[in-house]
């Protein structure tokens, strides 16, 4: 198996667990690729074979069978971007806090791995969002995962964002800003704006505003066939355009607009794993002391 491994640092007592998947990848058989800044990390960190080839963004990673995302959500957002239209199944573990797309914890690394062997997973399938726009924003790197947003920057006044869906004017939201999540995203920036958790598989796009001037604005659910396009206004002569942790400076006369990515996120899903498992973990749904009654 050739397997493709992307990471962030982690805290000294995660080092067995990560020493542990390298011994075992290598006691397999696998062919290992690393990412080049973090196998600079890891050479200073655990004991690793002297094989391993690196590679860096934008490199080929045709031929690799799985690729192995190692921190947090952050890191597997990141690792989304270094497939790209590859489509490569990505297995997240999490040595990071929270864990909503890493799902597989790090003291579990071992079983995840058997699992891989023994092909006892499924394909989650996530849809992705894209900006387009009249001038290259975001390096080439134009897809997340989770969001794209538009906010306003430091101590600056609040934003005037015009918005359409495919063409027909939907609202100008007086806010801090405006979230786009797709169904993944739901769970990220867009449930801190007040929105709405959304299954993965439905396929829709979250328009959430970001403290809004106007307390009757609400968040809204549009179908992600449906292209979204923006003005923004503002006292500023800019403000900041994020797709998921990628944040830039971006001038009010650039016209940006979102719509579905044409292909997919591919993550790893164990037999044990759900979505709505991770839900009520990660949100801690459940603790509430009468649910213990009605069993």
């Amino acid at each position: 198996m050739k397997i493709a491994i992307l990471g962030k640092p982690f805290e000294d007592n995660i080092a067995p667990f990560i020493q542990a998947l390298f011994d075992e990848l290598v006691r397999r058989g696998a062919e290992l690729l690393v990412v080049e800044h973090f196998k600079l990390y890891l050479g200073n960190t655990i004991n690793l074979p002297s094989d391993i080839a690196i590679f860096s963004r934008g490199d080929s990673l045709v031929g690799v069978d799985v690729v192995l995302s190692i921190g947090g959500d952050g890191t597997l957002l990141d690792t989304v971007t270094y497939v790209g239209a590859d489509q490569l199944p990505i297995l997240g573990i999490n040595t990071g806090r929270l864990g909503f797309l890493a799902t597989i914890p790090y003291d579990s690394i071992n079983a995840a791995i058997d699992a891989l062997y023994k092909n006892e997973y499924t394909l989650d399938e996530r849809s992705l969002i894209r900006v387009d726009a009249n001038q290259d924003v975001f390096d080439g790197i134009n897809f997340g995962l989770n969001e794209f947003s538009i906010q306003k920057r430091d101590t600056s006044a609040m934003l005037v964002v015009h918005t359409y869906i495919d063409g027909e004017y939907l609202n100008s939201y007086w806010a801090d800003g405006l979230v786009v999540a797709t169904p993944t995203g739901s769970t990220g920036y867009s449930l801190s704006c007040g929105g709405p958790l959304v299954l993965p598989k439905t396929n829709n796009f979250i328009i959430s505003p970001v403290c809004p001037h106007n307390l009757n604005v609400r968040p809204m659910i549009v179908p992600d066939s449906s292209v979204i396009s923006f003005e923004v206004e503002g006292r500023s002569s800019s403000f900041l355009a994020s797709l998921d942790s990628r944040s830039v400076p971006v001038d009010m006369t650039v016209q940006l607009s979102v719509r579905r990515e044409d292909f997919v996120a591919r993550l790893v899903k164990l037999h044990h794993v759900d979505f709505l498992s991770t839900l009520r973990s990660k949100l801690n749904w459940g603790l509430d002391k009468r649910n213990n009654l009605l069993r």
